[in-house]
């Protein structure tokens, strides 16, 4: 569970503490951590990290279907999905449709990234409303992906945070976590594993 204190710090270097301005009350870091440690992470170039998402895919997804209210009903999805390479890697379309015991989920996620603090901003977008939700903007450290954002649930205030694993396996995996807390706890409520179904360069086997 990632600490309040350098949850603050991770969303300031991501360039979203203007988003968060309500939110004044998160405290500094604490005194153990390192104030170098972002500007570190943002020395990394990362204008690569989605490349292994590039191709087509089978997706098998769970969903909470009442996040953030003690409910732990889920329901499994099943579907594909393309992902296409944009700007030499610099960009990414990634679409998906999914079909379960609740119905039909098409949707897209644009990624794109900023060469000049090496964040990537992803941009979810359903077809239901074809609404785009406020974007998620974190990077890569050590093989894990994380990226956060601040939305509303049933009209509350909630951070939002995307997490990506074994992003260069066959099988790369997704969650999606809710906080209505500040950042204190986190509950999961979408969990997507994918399998590949052609090569890295996109074109079947």
């Amino acid at each position: 569970m990632m600490n309040v204190k350098r949850l603050r710090t991770h969303l300031a270097a991501c360039g979203l503490i203007l988003a968060l301005q309500p939110f004044q009350g998160f405290a500094e870091p604490t005194a153990g951590t390192s104030k170098s440690e972002p500007a570190a992470a943002a020395e990394r170039d990362g204008q690569h990290d989605f490349d292994p998402l590039v191709g087509s895919w089978k997706f098998h997804l769970k969903r909470r279907l009442h996040p953030l209210t003690g409910s732990n009903t889920w329901v499994e999805l099943d579907g594909t999905g393309i992902c296409y390479k944009i700007w030499d890697g610099r960009a990414e379309l990634d679409t998906v449709e999914l079909d379960g015991p609740t119905g039909h989920i098409e949707g897209l996620t644009l990624r794109t990234y900023n060469p000049q603090n090496h964040q990537w901003s992803l941009y979810w977008a359903n077809s239901k409303d074809g609404a785009v939700v406020p974007p998620q903007i974190g990077h890569f450290k050590d093989g894990r992906g994380e990226f956060y954002a601040q939305d509303t649930l049933d009209g509350k205030s909630i951070f939002v945070r995307f997490a990506w694993t074994a992003m260069n396996s066959s099988s790369p995996h997704f969650e999606q976590s809710f906080s209505a807390d500040g950042g204190k706890t986190w509950e999961v409520n979408w969990i997507t594993d994918q399998t590949r179904v052609d090569g890295p360069s996109g074109k079947a086997r």
